[in-house]
């Protein structure tokens, strides 16, 4: 019990700590954060405390209302957190892969398993939907090492789902905010065993990619980039 204790109380300043950095983080891109936040605390606990005079019990409201209150300021303290997360990620390079990351369990991810010259880059998710190829960059460009890495997969994985998305506010694009719930709402078709099987698969097609024997020193002079511009 006293080691649990103490682990608890250790881990307890970690947690103010990860909230007031959280805030600092948030407060610089919404400066409007604090005045908000106190705006739906004091709202919330008001409109709890006068019902609570009303029917003559306000000690009671007043607790429930002051709970509720840190509640709702908790719930929209997430949501601007988020969004000026967000805000701070787009146009990064490997913003996706950072959203593939906190997509929820279930999820594997890899992180640019194609990429090109020009940075635009193919990230890929395994799970219960199948396999998610997610791109960044330069849509066109991207269109195009989504297609390789879909043909390089087909002799891997036959009968296994692929899904593709572009990142983008575009047509056809889907905002990197909304990768997660994207994902999220794909019809799962696989199950935990065939999951399992497909990311070994997609794993020792990696291992082969980067086994294989490269040339040493520095590129010759007039060695162009396979079709495609594709790189490991």
């Amino acid at each position: 019990m006293a080691r649990k204790e103490n682990a608890d109380t250790a881990a307890n300043p970690g947690r103010l700590k990860q909230i007031a950095l959280t805030y600092k983080m948030t407060r610089r891109a919404d400066s409007k954060v604090g005045l908000v936040l106190a705006g739906v605390g004091i709202v919330t606990f008001g409109v709890f405390l006068a019902i609570g005079f009303l029917i003559n019990h306000p000690i009671y409201l007043g607790i429930l209302g002051f709970i509720l209150a840190f509640l709702a300021m908790a719930i929209v303290f997430g949501r601007r957190a988020e969004r000026a997360a967000f805000g701070q990620m787009e146009g990064q390079p490997g913003a996706a892969a950072a959203v593939l990351e906190n997509v929820g369990r279930g999820w594997t991810t890899t992180p640019a398993v194609a990429m090109n010259r020009s940075q635009d880059v193919v990230h890929r998710a395994v799970g219960k939907a199948g396999i998610v190829l997610v791109g960044e960059g330069n849509p066109n460009r991207v269109k195009s090492l989504l297609a390789a890495e879909k043909k390089k997969m087909a002799r891997i994985v036959v009968d296994v789902p692929v899904h593709d998305i572009i990142v983008g506010d575009g047509e056809g694009q889907v905002p990197l905010k909304k990768v997660r719930t994207t994902m999220l709402k794909l019809p799962r078709v696989l199950a935990g065993p065939q999951v399992t099987a497909t990311n070994d698969r997609l794993r020792a097609m990696g291992d082969l990619m980067s086994n294989m024997p490269l040339p040493k020193g520095p590129m010759p002079k007039g060695m162009r980039m396979p079709r495609g511009g594709k790189m490991r």
